[in-house]
């Protein structure tokens, strides 16, 4: 007899699914979860998946992501398909996607970069070089961000 563990369908939230795997903590950090919010979380981790092999998914209950969140959880797992939960239901899938160019998310790594200057109002700019493994430049100093770098800044953590 085959065990299989389920975690019960949400009635109105957000699935967020492909996720690579080990990095539904760094999604939660990104929506500013704890657990403490009341909420219903599930979180998944390491669970086979066709497309990439190991997954992560996170369901969150009466949570609705906002456009900024979606484009951080974009930097941070390419791979992820959002979907839009009602009365049980999905109503909207969506994949996110990198944008060629990423703005006013990330601060450059160069301390001297005019971005980072106090009396410069400059928004950041980063243009994507590659996605896996995720490679960025800066517009205004040609300073690179790395993987880590993004999951520092976005979620207070590296890996």
């Amino acid at each position: 007899m085959e065990k299989e563990l389920r975690v019960s369908k949400i009635a109105e939230g957000t699935v967020i699914d492909h996720i690579d795997a080990g990095r539904a903590l760094y999604v939660l950090r990104i929506l500013g979860l704890t657990g403490a919010e009341g909420l219903t979380i599930a979180v998944v981790m390491n669970v086979p998946s066709q497309k990439l092999g190991r997954k992560d998914i996170v369901k969150v209950e009466g949570v609705t992501l906002r456009r900024d969140q979606v484009s951080k959880i974009a930097l941070i797992a390419p791979s992820a398909t959002i979907n839009i939960i009602r009365n049980y239901d999905v109503i909207e899938k969506v994949k996110v996607s990198v944008p060629p160019l990423v703005e006013g998310l990330l601060r450059c790594v160069n301390p001297n970069c005019i971005t980072n200057q106090p009396n410069e109002p400059v928004t950041s700019k980063f243009r994507v070089l590659t996605i896996r493994p995720l490679r960025l430049r800066c517009e205004y100093c040609g300073a690179e961000l790395n993987h880590n770098d993004v999951v520092a800044q976005l979620a207070g953590g590296t890996k």
